[in-house]
């Protein structure tokens, strides 16, 4: 990473020489206990546990310097070989995005998306470049997880649907733009 960050939802996005998205893992695969980044204490924080057999199906994270509509940064779902530990810092190419619809229990929705990516290391999916060359399965586990995950907190995640590459990189752009303009609104003014 070419700048220095004081906290990792700061750090760059993309790192310059392996042009790699930098994925900050909160929740390994497997993992019943989500966790969740709090950017004020620098820690990562126990957010809630799943029932007995719910269980990530891959690492998941997000991407640093970037902010979704829901206001937290861009999520992503990492495949790799192994899980890695929170707060790992996973060098990734982004595959896709599943772009869904959530909506809270009061009834506001908001468009939260999931990216895809594939962790710069992983040796059984060095061969998937797309979205589309991962078995049908595995998307489908992807899609029902978020859905059963959402439905276990009284929300709603409608998938509205799965899509390549570009569009993911689209929402990475969006994303790292809306981080910058919201840094700016933030940043002290010198008179």
């Amino acid at each position: 990473m070419s700048r220095r960050a004081a906290r990792l939802s700061d750090l760059d996005s993309i790192d310059d020489e392996t042009k790699c998205i930098a994925v900050v893992i909160e929740t390994p695969k497997g993992s019943r206990t989500k966790f969740a980044y709090d950017p004020d204490r620098e820690a990562f924080v126990v957010m809630k546990v799943l029932p007995e057999g719910m269980t990530f199906p891959f690492d998941f994270g997000f991407i640093p310097s970037t902010l979704a509509d829901d206001g937290d940064p861009l999520d992503v779902l990492v495949l790799m070989d192994e899980p890695v530990i929170s707060g790992s810092i996973v060098p990734s190419r982004l595959i896709g995005v599943l772009e869904a619809k959530q909506t809270e229990k009061n009834g506001k929705s908001e468009e939260n998306d999931r990216l895809i990516a594939i962790s710069q290391s992983c040796q059984l999916f060095e061969d998937v470049k797309k979205l589309s060359d991962l078995p049908g399965a595995v998307t489908e586990q992807i899609e029902k997880f978020f859905i059963n995950y959402n439905k276990e907190e009284g929300k709603k995640f409608e998938v509205k649907g799965c899509h390549g590459r570009k569009r993911a990189r689209e929402a990475l752009r969006d994303a790292q733009r809306a981080y910058k303009r919201r840094r700016w609104k933030e940043a002290p003014r010198v008179s």
